[in-house]
């Protein structure tokens, strides 16, 4: 592989060197995160900032806009009965609910996310993905969201998947780009790494795990895989990326042991909205409710909290 410059002129590593994770240690360092039992203040601590993390993601063909409309209004108010709740940090919709999505919450400090590359698959050719990208930026979008190429990468197409990155990143001006990997599609913890590394250092400002389309998505294996590399990255560089697991975290207790797991592999400095996110709509509803039950001493329905 030809050396070439990345972000910020850093010198490229060699992508093509075997990525070797320490698959038995990342299972045994994550079966103790899951064995961590967080109570009390603790708890409550973590859960308002678990939901102050969270995406509300609507990325479904029948989305209209009073279904955008709707989830943004729950951003901001996710419980009228107890108002010193935090809001979420974003909404994540596709390019054409963008418009819809950044005036529902002008002013309120929630994020407006859009994912974008022809996503989930990433089948398009790169202008498509151009204009994809610029199209929601233009219509207010915060973050794109945008996906790889799976095949390219697992045809070991390194230097096209970096290439692409980095033109997306350029197309997003202003706005933040999470990567998205589609982990459960590079099927080794190794591919993992490597896709991560390729992502830092061609631009990305948060690594994300999936789509959401596709299973297995983030476990926590692979989200702790994705922290490794940002730690190693940062200690080389000095660059904070951020992470977003997403896909599969859908109860608050999963939430908990992420968190934990964030605060010792990366510190207290990735602990804040800025530079960590839970791409999972459904969590919100969990999270919520351990709050009240915390606070009431009483659970309440399911049916008492939209679902959008």
């Amino acid at each position: 592989m030809s050396i070439k410059k990345g972000r910020g002129n850093l010198i490229l590593p060699d992508f093509t060197q075997s990525s070797c994770v320490d698959k038995v240690g990342v299972e045994e360092r994550v079966a103790r995160f899951q064995s961590r039992s967080i109570k009390n203040e603790a708890k409550m601590q973590g859960l308002k900032m678990a939901l102050n993390m969270i995406d509300l993601t609507t990325l479904e063909g029948k989305d209209t806009p009073g279904k955008v409309k709707q989830m943004c209004y729950k951003a901001q108010h996710l419980h009228d009965f107890h108002p010193n709740l935090p809001s979420v940090a974003a909404v994540c919709v596709y390019p054409t609910m963008v418009g819809v999505a950044a005036k529902a919450v002008q002013g309120s400090g929630v994020k407006v996310a859009s994912v974008s590359t022809a996503f989930p698959s990433g089948q398009a050719p790169l202008d498509v993905k151009i204009r994809d990208t610029k199209f929601a930026v233009d219509e207010g979008a915060d973050e794109i969201d945008m996906v790889i190429s799976r095949g390219k990468f697992l045809s070991g197409e390194y230097n096209f998947v970096f290439d692409e990155i980095a033109t997306i990143k350029e197309a997003c001006g202003k706005s933040r780009l999470k990567v998205i990997l589609e982990t459960g599609e590079l099927v080794t913890l190794d591919n993992v790494r490597r896709a991560s590394d390729i992502a830092m250092y061609a631009g990305a400002d948060f690594i994300k795990t999936s789509t959401g389309k596709i299973q297995p998505a983030a476990t926590m294996q692979v989200t702790y895989t994705m922290l490794q590399a940002i730690r190693d990255f940062y200690t080389t560089t000095g660059i904070q990326i951020g992470m977003k697991p997403a896909g599969g975290i859908s109860n608050s207790k999963l939430a908990l042991h992420n968190l934990v797991m964030v605060k010792e592999t990366l510190g207290d400095q990735w602990l804040t909205n800025e530079w960590f996110r839970f791409g999972a709509s459904s969590l919100a509803n969990d999270v919520l409710m351990q709050i009240i039950k915390a606070e009431t001493g009483v659970y309440q329905s399911p049916d008492y909290f939209s679902k959008d």
